[in-house]
């Protein structure tokens, strides 16, 4: 059957919705009327209250004088009546006859209008009066709630209906009663559960918030598109209010939305729209990935926000209104907040709100927690590893500089030791394979004509535009734009170190600034060479610093004379004098760590300078430093030969040690700090002589080497291994930090005396089978008698 009712149309509904706009217009002037009705009752009672308390109040003098006067009068009057005895008859009927009409009583006799005018001139009012219908006080006032008409065929019909106003009392009983209930509901006692029974209700919610943030995790992870909304629902759950979970579920919480913001962010930084890109029409795939990256960083920006409250709740010890979390809980929430933010400090450096992260993350590099420094410091030791182009390590280094300064150079050194995992000098030595490669030319429009066809030329011509299009896709940053930004890091990083150098020389920072200097020397300006190197002398003169400190005011000195500053015309002889006095006051022990120092000092002053140095200079260094290495460690020794070897093979004539007699007068001095005046030239390097039988079995191999004159080739040579490789590296290579012997000793397995396994071939077949056979078989021990025995021996 079809079906015969039609759709309204627009205009049925329209007509519909305005009724609807009408109802609720009549609904809002009801309760207008409704209560100004009141307003004018209440007004009518004030005014009757006061009607009330003016009659009540005493009358004056004169009223009174007057009121009596007027009973005078009536008394006067009623003793001039005559008596009803002394009227006629007649007189007396037509009284009773008036008196049976209600008219005669109510009018006033002195006027001559007829009976029942007044009656008719009031008759109108008492109908109204009449018609009104009367309401008992104990009724409750209604009101008329107007609802959606009902149409019909005569057309549409209003409907309502009437809500009748609740009895105050009877609320108040009702709140009451529930109120009762209420209290003898929270007298009942709640179930006490078992520590085994809460701790399983505890793994039940855990196990279910878990899954929880596990499927909103995968739903994000996989359409990030669509399901961008549900990061606002994960984030919510960093509110979490069960105080039995939510230390580990806001824990989850954060690390589940760091991991998926390093998913889900694109390689580039989202900028905000314009009015005018707003207002333009642009395809739907436009517009949602526009909804995309609003959304994204939106929730990216709250999410950082909650780390830093958490963060800065922990460090004010402030505790929330919900006390759902102690405060001994919330330095293992800052902790996750502090390495989430360290994950996308290093992950996301291209990001927005990289900033951000930085002005958060410098100062806590110098928190009093060990645990959170070190978290940061690696951190931005990472970012400065990976940073290529200097735009995150520029940011990182001026803030630092903010912070040492506004902290009155009272920071921890780890803070200036960043600095030296800057890629500042690699990337300026270094260049890049793309910028040494030869590029690629393209051929004129001359040389095609000539030396190619016209199918060539037309092949070669979309070839050459091919490769245009790759070269401009893999283009990088230019180099200028990077030598721009490198620059203007190093002067932040000199700035800070020479406000150290100049302000706070007792500070403990500067080590760090000396060992920053020591890498960066070679960078400095050539303007600031003579103060510096006055400086440098000056710290190692005042006799303040450690061995350490000062070991690195020699090395920065070198690093700058060996590169600008080989124009300038300075001795550094002092410098000299210095360190070769330093080195028997080095730690020996398992501290030896400045001797890394050291053999750096000693590649520089020499190796790289070797047209400056005397031969007396490098025939008391070589004698020194032989005798250091009987008494430092196996690395280190290992080191210092390898730093005599080149000695030997750089300087002419220093085999005059290697001979144990004597050139030129005088006699060696070891305990003089003078290199030059200690005639060194007239002992010998006997010391390699015991080095040989060194326990090491490198120091071994180096301390012949050495006696055989350091050949390059031969039976004395050195092999690959050991020659190829630096002083620094061998030192490095042979480290005992480990607390094992490197290289490691061979095992030797123990001989056992009680098998006979190992003599089964001496032994005779048949002698074997014996033995065998008494082994396999099982002895029956039978008690012993003595007595027996000694009676056996006297009768014999």
């Amino acid at each position: 059957r079809k079906n015969t009712k039609r759709v309204p149309s627009f205009r049925k509904l329209l007509r519909t919705s305005q009724i609807k706009l009408d109802n609720k217009l009549k609904n809002k002037q009801y309760k207008q009327k409704s209560a100004a009705k009141k307003y004018r009752k209440e007004q009518k009672k004030l005014r009757e209250a006061v009607r009330d308390a003016i009659s009540r109040k005493p009358f004056p003098l004169e009223e009174c004088k007057k009121k009596q006067v007027a009973r005078k009068w009536e008394e006067k009057e009623e003793e001039d009546a005559l008596p009803l005895d002394m009227m006629d008859e007649d007189d007396l009927k037509l009284m009773e006859d008036l008196a049976q009409k209600a008219s005669f009583l109510t009018r006033d006799l002195s006027s001559n209008e007829p009976v029942h005018v007044k009656k008719r001139k009031h008759e109108s009012v008492i109908e109204k009066y009449e018609k009104v219908p009367r309401r008992l006080q104990t009724e409750p006032e209604k009101e008329l709630i107007h609802l959606l008409p009902i149409k019909d065929k005569s057309g549409i019909i209003p409907q309502a209906v009437e809500k009748p106003v609740l009895n105050v009392a009877h609320d108040e009983e009702e709140d009451t009663e529930d109120m009762e209930e209420a209290e003898d509901f929270n007298e009942e006692p709640l179930p006490v559960l078992t520590p085994e029974e809460m701790a399983a209700q505890r793994r039940q919610k855990l196990q279910e918030r878990k899954m929880h943030i596990a499927a909103l995790a995968s739903a994000i992870l996989s359409e990030p598109d669509s399901n961008i909304k549900k990061l606002k629902e994960l984030r919510a759950m960093l509110m979490e209010q069960d105080p039995n979970v939510a230390v580990i579920v806001r824990k989850l919480v954060m690390v589940s939305l760091m991991e998926i913001f390093k998913d889900i962010a694109p390689s580039y930084k989202i900028r905000p729209l314009t009015d005018a890109e707003k207002a333009t029409k642009v395809k739907k795939e436009t517009q949602k990935l526009r909804e995309f990256e609003e959304g994204l960083v939106s929730q990216y920006k709250f999410y950082l926000e909650n780390l830093e409250q958490t963060i800065k709740d922990w460090k004010q010890r402030k505790l929330k209104k919900s006390n759902v979390i102690s405060l001994k809980a919330y330095k293992g929430l800052a902790e996750v907040a502090v390495k989430c933010l360290c994950e996308l400090l290093v992950a996301l450096p291209h990001f927005n709100f990289h900033n951000n992260i930085i002005v958060l993350i410098v100062p806590l590099m110098n928190d009093p927690s060990k645990m959170i420094s070190e978290l940061c410091v690696e951190a931005v030791k990472k970012l400065f590893k990976q940073d290529k182009l200097g735009y995150a390590s520029l940011g990182v280094v001026k803030v630092i500089s903010g912070l040492v300064r506004g902290r009155n150079y009272d920071v921890r050194p780890e803070v200036l030791k960043v600095f030296l995992h800057l890629r500042i000098k690699e990337v300026e030595l270094q260049k890049d394979s793309e910028d040494i490669a030869p590029k690629k030319k393209f051929m004129t429009y001359k040389e095609k004509r000539k030396n190619l066809s016209r199918m060539q030329r037309k092949w070669r011509k979309a070839e050459e535009k091919l490769e245009r299009e790759l070269l401009e896709a893999e283009a990088s940053e230019s180099k200028e734009k990077k030598l721009k930004l490198h620059t203007e890091t190093l002067n932040i990083v000199f700035v800070t170190y020479f406000r150290i150098l100049k302000k706070a020389q007792k500070s403990p920072l500067l080590p760090a600034v000396l060992e920053g200097l020591a890498k960066f020397a070679h960078l400095i300006n050539v303007e600031f060479f003579d103060d510096l190197l006055i400086v440098l002398h000056s710290l190692i003169a005042s006799g303040d610093l450690s061995h350490r400190e000062s070991l690195h005011c020699v090395l920065s000195a070198f690093h700058i004379l060996s590169g600008q500053g080989d124009v300038l015309n300075i001795d550094p002889m002092k410098f000299y004098t210095h360190l070769y006095k330093t080195l028997f006051s080095l730690h020996a022990g398992g501290t030896n760590e400045d001797i890394g120092i050291v053999l750096q000092c000693l590649d520089v002053m020499f190796a790289k300078r070797r047209k400056q140095v005397s031969q007396q200079r490098a025939l008391a260094f070589l004698k020194r430093l032989s005798i250091l290495a009987l008494h430092v460690l196996p690395n280190s020794s290992v080191g210092i030969l390898a730093t005599n070897r080149i000695f030997m093979q750089t300087f002419p004539r220093m085999d005059l040690l290697l001979d144990n007699e004597s050139q030129g007068s005088g006699v060696y001095l070891p305990e003089l700090d003078e290199p030059e005046h200690c005639n060194a030239q007239n002992t010998a390097l006997w010391e390699l002589h015991l080095l040989q039988r060194h326990y090491h079995p490198t120091v071994q191999k180096f301390a012949s080497h050495l006696i055989a004159g350091a050949p390059t080739e031969g039976s004395g040579a050195l092999p690959l291994d050991l020659s190829q490789r630096s002083a620094t590296e061998l030192f490095e290579t042979y480290c005992t930090k480990g607390m094992t012997f490197n290289p490691p000793v061979a095992s030797v397995t123990p001989r056992r005396k009680d098998t006979f396994l190992q003599m089964d071939s001496c032994v005779d077949e048949e002698l074997n089978k014996q033995l065998q056979q008494h082994i396999s078989e099982t002895v029956a021990h039978k008690p012993l008698d003595f007595a027996k025995h000694l009676k056996e021996s006297s009768l014999a």
